[in-house]
């Protein structure tokens, strides 16, 4: 695009010195507004600059123009999302366009007059994560306006957001602690079990920088890399504390953020902004804003989980700096609610005694999400809009089963959710004493209730529940914590010391499960428009076999002398199993070469595909157990979308549909004599549990904590008796109806233990 001539580029220097002047000389706002958009179209040499605030009910309003139509201001407005104005806001980020309007986003107001100007470069004015406004330059000319243009606009919106913060604070905390205020519902996805009822805690709203505009850089600069030095002390420190009581995987979830906090992109970037004229505060808070900006844009769910140790390092900086807030006041118990949060960040709030997390973003395989796991703390994500509503101290529930946050709860709410913890804690106590007892039926049916485990922390869980094995070890959770792929000698030492804490107990080693929401740096993988159904599993392990090969020489290196499960996931057509017995059949035999090789090698599917239910003859003879991975199975068969807290209560795991399935699988491999069970979450409520068992499935494997009530309820029952019942409610069962409500019934009426 052809550029328009101009004498040099706007600076950010140069431009705060004349806003600086400007500033003083003014008052009142709108003496402030006109002449900070009459310089800046004079630095950018811009035929227009324009001013859009924020006002209630996301409308943004043309607040001052130099070179629109004067009539215009006050009187244009746009939504939020309308216009390429709106567009900016909305995205909380620049656009930079040549042709404004024919993009797609563009909206015509006639009063302004701009049908004459062509390109546009529109900024979003930013509080922290807050849009105050919007502020944009145009030309006549097609034009992209150049890098350093971009960077000074975006200096200028931060001075800006100071000045509309002053003049017009936000009325969202006194409209938010009015007393009586009503009780607002989330649903959203839990991410780890639990339950927690406590005052909240609002994460990631420190106060913005007192000063924005540096007196002295050099001073500045120097205050900035005294401060990232005890930063990086101050992560050290977190490195031989709390992770490492915390176990094995949080500390390399924290070595991997120790390296972000000694690298020097985002430091040198901070630096580069304070030499242009901004205080060290200012300039951490504008890298940040610019962070985020980009991070919207990556489709990489791991990369812009990175997001989350930026932000926390960000406020670890702010705070050396002597500009952090001070930390809440409130007492144990409490529950915290955040956009994002960083693994440090984490471990210091459970120091001061967490009960329970709410994320808006977040994933399975986030730094949080492993940290909260090996803490044991009940994790919600996908809360849209929470961290605005909440109110510092007043009382929430968060219940990360049923996939609810309530923020102000009624009364008998409250009192149920407490009743409910009181009696689980009262029912923790009582199954303490099951930890030897077998999961053994009424009528004498010995069935196996084995654990999912995927990190070292889990592994204690087998001996303290009695459970009678892991039935599926997550291989890829250990390589997501260390973000990246692990040496075979580190992963071979992984799968021994899994063998040597299971003893005499099987365990079944699922291949790596990547793809889908669980994504390595460094790996390549395209977007996809259905990643759940796209390049992932074996499907990966099949077309990459060096990797797959690699995982399965550790597995038979840990195994040596010892019985060997492998479990490949989402196979899809027998042909995929055979070539995946293939790669292990080779490096069995390497191994064997080695004379390290294990004493048993079994090789079994996981059958998540429905597929598979009409290839079962032929995937019986290959292989040597099935597992059914209820997670996958049931977001296939629906064609629902697990992680969409829209669809979480559509689609029963106990309707006719899913449980005809499950006796078919259950009953060819009975008669094929091969062993199957059931993995997943969807087992690991004894409600679901009874029903696995009630078709013919001998075998779950369920989350640590879920053991001690399914043997409860295995002790309590007549399988006999129940499978009777089931067959003929299944007989009379309409179409995809659910069938929890009757045996829910069945089971209060015959005294099976369902709490």
């Amino acid at each position: 695009m052809p550029a328009v001539p101009r004498d040099s580029s706007p600076t950010p220097r140069r431009l705060l010195a004349r806003l600086r002047r400007l500033m003083a000389r003014a008052t009142d706002l709108a003496t402030r507004l006109d002449g900070l958009v009459h310089l800046v179209a004079g630095e950018f040499v811009a035929e227009v600059c324009s001013v859009y605030v924020m006002r209630p009910g996301e409308i943004l309003e043309l607040a001052a123009t130099e070179g629109l139509r004067p009539e215009a201001v006050h009187r244009t407005r746009l939504r939020v999302g309308e216009g390429i104005v709106g567009t900016a806001a909305a995205e909380a980020r620049p656009l930079n366009l040549p042709d404004a309007q024919n993009h797609p986003a563009f909206a015509y107001r006639p009063e302004t007059g701009e049908e004459a100007y062509a390109s546009m470069l529109a900024v979003p004015v930013l509080r922290g994560a807050e849009v105050l406004g919007v502020i944009a330059v145009q030309n006549r000319a097609p034009r992209r306006y150049a890098e350093d243009e971009v960077e000074a606009l975006e200096t200028v919106a931060m001075l800006l957001a100071e000045i509309l913060h002053g003049a017009h604070p936000p009325a969202e905390e006194a409209v938010l602690s009015l007393p009586g205020a009503m009780a607002r519902h989330y649903e959203g996805v839990g991410l780890t079990p639990g339950i927690a009822l406590g005052p909240v805690v609002r994460h990631g709203r420190r106060s913005a920088p007192r000063t924005v505009l540096a007196e002295d850089p050099e001073a500045e600069l120097g205050r900035l890399r005294a401060a990232a030095r005890a930063m990086q002390r101050a992560v050290d420190a977190i490195l031989e504390g709390p992770a490492r009581r915390a176990g094995h995987e949080p500390r390399e979830v924290l070595e991997a953020y120790r390296l972000i906090a000694a690298d020097q992109g985002w430091l040198g970037r901070i630096e580069a902004v304070v030499r242009d004229g901004l205080t060290a505060e200012a300039a951490v808070e504008r890298v940040l804003a610019d962070l985020r900006a980009r991070m919207r844009q990556v489709a990489d769910p791991y990369l812009r989980e990175r997001l989350a140790d930026i932000e926390d390092l960000a406020g670890r900086l702010i705070d050396h700096l002597g500009g952090g807030a001070e930390a809440d006041p409130v007492e144990g118990g409490f529950i915290l609610i955040a956009r994002r949060v960083g693994p440090a960040e984490l471990l210091d709030y459970h120091a001061r005694g967490l009960a329970g997390l709410v994320l808006e973003e977040g994933s399975p395989t986030a730094h949080a999400t492993i940290i909260a796991r090996a803490l044991g703390l009940p994790l919600l994500a996908g809360c849209r809009g929470a961290t605005d509503a909440a109110v510092p101290g007043e009382l929430a529930v968060l219940d990360a089963e049923e996939g609810r946050l309530v923020l102000r709860p009624e009364a008998e709410i409250v009192a149920g959710y407490r009743a409910a913890l009181a009696a689980r804690e009262a029912r923790r106590a009582a199954e303490a004493g099951l930890r030897e007892a077998e999961p053994r039926t009424r009528d004498g049916v010995r069935l196996t209730v084995m654990i999912n485990a995927g990190l070292l922390m889990d592994l204690p869980h087998l001996a303290a529940t009695g459970a009678d094995g892991i039935g599926l070890f997550r291989t890829e959770i250990a390589w997501l914590a260390r973000g990246g792929l692990p040496d075979l000698e580190t992963e071979e030492a992984l799968y021994r010391d899994v063998l040597a804490a299971a003893g005499d107990k099987p365990v079944l080693f699922r291949t790596i499960d990547l793809g889908g929401d669980k994504l390595l740096p460094g790996f390549a993988h395209e977007r996809e428009e259905n990643p759940a159904m796209g390049w992932r599993s074996l499907r990966i392990g099949l077309d990459r076999p060096a990797m797959l090969r690699r995982q399965l020489r550790a597995m038979l290196g840990a195994a040596a002398g010892r019985r060997l499960s492998v479990m490949f996931p989402m196979v899809t057509t027998v042909e995929e199993l055979r070539a995946a017995k293939a790669l292990l059949a080779a490096e069995l035999r390497a191994a064997e070469r080695r004379g390290a090789a294990p004493a048993e090698v079994q090789a079994g599917a996981m059958l998540e595909v429905p597929a598979l239910v009409w290839q079962l003859p032929a995937l019986l003879e290959e292989a040597a157990f099935l597992s059914v991975g209820s997670n996958d199975l049931t977001q296939f068969l629906f064609a629902a979308d697990r992680g969409n807290p829209r669809l979480a209560g559509r689609y029963d795991f106990l309707s006719a549909p899913v449980l005809d399935l499950l006796e078919q699988v259950g009953c060819a491999a009975a008669a094929a004599g091969v062993p199957v069970g059931l993995c997943g979450e969807a087992a690991a409520r004894p409600l679901e549990a009874l029903a696995v068992f009630g078709v013919g499935i001998p075998q779950i494997s369920v989350p640590p904590a879920s053991v001690p009530a399914v043997k409860a309820m295995v002790r309590s029952l007549d399988l006999t008796a129940f499978r009777t019942f089931l067959a003929g409610l299944r007989r009379s069962a309409r179409g995809g109806a659910s069938l929890r409500a009757d045996i829910a019934a069945y089971a209060r009426d015959h005294g099976i233990a369902l709490e």
